[in-house]
């Protein structure tokens, strides 16, 4: 019977493993992860679980007893160390475990801050996995200095957590704005203000020179050679791709380990989903940094393992939480040449966002109407006139009519 081996015990490779047994797999599965802790979700590592909100146990995605019930075989804290596609094995823990069919849900690791400017020093911090945030959550004490490298949602919602605690937050952008990546400046603008108004400072424009500090960071030097006072520092400077095993199992790799339109690799035995996967998209690819993403194509690449045949459709969506705004976006802003603003109504804007008449994408604060509306639209391929976008006397449902 198929033995069908998943590595990667994150938000993807729990999902891969629930489908497969919701879908009728009957045959042996094994999980393998490189934390000890169970599957957990990552997402409220850097808002609630910092905070101090919510306990372990509530990050977990299921209770471990579930995988015991499923059959599944959790092995944790026990990296794979190779894969050998040829004999259909992977090497963890001492063992050589034979697979059927392999999935790769290795999910993305954090950017480090290069160890020649004190990156390696005591007190700088990345915020990715609970053993990240269980290593600073310590430093969190009111009256003390924080310099946070990034100003990306990581970042930000690192500075949102540390100002409602009383610390006294900079974040440091390189680029001319916050979130410039993976925004327009109207959304950039919305979370500067935002920031400002809890008594953060964002210096925008501003590259790092390195990290001071004897063993124990104590401050930062600025290009221009400004020098600024830290306690910690938290990097925010992107994620990267896990594709080291992949790559040194000869599989092809383009922004991730790339994979066809139903989750397969260059091997026809290995899949592959979650951040560490590119797919085809739009006549090119896309690898999605992504909650909705990673449970998604899982689920259809656990479809296509059972034989299924479905290409994976996806329907980017993301969200942020910082201090008492909700951040919720549909599509991809890719391309772009022009934003509607919708609002303010009360707390609630949202900045629409079109390629000629086309809708791409929506940025929703606070605003989970137009979100939900922005969502169909762009699923079912419908673009709204923009005039009657700006409109406040529209009603947001029936741009779901025109």
């Amino acid at each position: 019977m198929t033995h069908i081996v998943v590595i990667g015990a994150g938000q993807a490779g729990a999902a891969l493993v629930a489908k497969l047994r919701a879908n009728g797999h009957a045959g042996e599965i094994t999980l393998i992860g490189e934390e000890t802790a169970p599957p957990y979700q990552r997402p409220p590592l850097s808002k609630a679980y910092l905070m101090g909100e919510m306990a372990e146990e509530r990050l977990w995605l299921r209770n471990p007893e579930f995988y015991a019930e499923q059959r599944i075989t959790l092995r944790l804290g026990q990296p794979v160390t190779a894969i050998d596609p040829k004999a259909r094995k992977v090497s963890v823990g001492g063992d050589s475990i034979g697979y059927d069919e392999l999935a790769l849900t290795t999910g993305s690791h954090p950017r480090r801050l290069p160890a020649a400017i004190g990156g390696d020093m005591a007190g700088v911090y990345a915020v990715r996995t609970l053993a990240d945030v269980d290593a600073m959550k310590a430093e969190f004490v009111a009256g003390r200095r924080l310099v946070i490298v990034g100003g990306g949602y990581i970042g930000l919602e690192a500075a949102a957590v540390a100002a409602k605690l009383g610390l006294d937050v900079t974040v440091l952008e390189m680029a001319p704005r916050i979130l410039q990546r993976v925004a327009a400046p109207e959304t950039s603008g919305y979370f500067r203000a935002l920031h400002a108004a809890h008594g953060v400072k964002i210096l925008e424009s501003t590259g790092l020179e390195r990290l001071l500090g004897d063993g124990r960071v104590t401050g930062v030097r600025l290009a221009d050679g400004t020098e600024l006072p830290a306690d910690f520092v938290i990097a925010g400077v992107g994620i990267l791709p896990g594709t080291a095993l992949a790559e040194a199992a000869g599989l092809a790799i383009e922004n991730g380990i790339k994979t066809d339109e139903f989750g397969r690799t260059s091997d026809p035995h290995i899949w592959s989903a979650g951040d560490c996967a590119s797919f085809p998209w739009q006549g090119g690819r896309l690898r999605l940094e992504s909650v909705g993403n990673a449970i998604d194509q899982a689920e259809a690449v656990a479809e296509n393992i059972l034989g299924a045949g479905k290409p994976y459709q996806a329907k980017p969506w993301f969200w942020s939480d910082q201090y008492d705004c909700k951040l919720q976006i549909a599509g991809l802003n890719t391309g772009y040449d022009s934003v509607v603003a919708r609002g303010p109504e009360g707390d609630a804007v949202s900045f629409w966002y079109f390629k000629g008449d086309t809708l791409l994408a929506v940025d929703a604060m606070n605003d989970p109407r137009a979100y939900m509306v922005g969502k169909r639209l762009i699923e079912n391929g419908q673009s709204p006139s923009k005039a009657a976008l700006a409109d406040p006397a529209t009603v947001m449902k029936d741009l779901l009519k025109a």
